[in-house]
């Protein structure tokens, strides 16, 4: 319950102590619709010429290296099937060995057991080759 005091006025004339917030938002509002109005204006605005440069290589990477493994479990580096896993251990010490060091590729047939890509992963392992990735296909649409 308010205190009342005895020379407070009722009627037309009464002070009102609430502050009165509308026009607060609304100025608020106009300011934020402005502001996300005009800022992309503001980072685009600018016109620049960019130079022109053909997508070339700057450095001589090395090629990298893809083992395929098919459907029966035989391994291929590039198109040349291999023998054993021993051969496929040298090859791939000798590549570990290259500056800078190819990436490995694996190509492995959707029908291939596990346990054929891992012989490869494993070789790869023991050879110290860093840097491992799996070829797939993109999904169908």
């Amino acid at each position: 319950m308010p205190i009342r005091y005895a020379s407070q006025q009722e009627g037309d004339d009464a002070l009102i102590a609430e502050i009165n917030t509308t026009p607060l938002v609304d100025v608020m509002l106009v300011l934020l619709i402005i502001f996300l109005i005009t800022i992309p204006v503001v980072n685009s605005s600018i016109a620049v010429a960019l130079p022109r440069e053909q997508n070339a290589r700057q450095n001589a990477e090395q090629e990298n290296v893809i083992v395929t493994v098919d459907a029966q479990g035989a391994i291929y580096w590039f198109e040349t099937p291999l023998p054993d896993d021993g051969t496929l251990t040298e090859l791939l010490k000798k590549t570990a060995a290259m500056q800078p060091q190819p990436e490995l590729h694996i190509r492995g047939d959707v029908r291939a057991d596990y346990e054929s890509v891992g012989r490869v992963v494993l070789a790869a392992q023991q050879a110290g080759v860093a840097r491992v990735g799996f070829l797939t296909e993109p999904p169908r649409r």
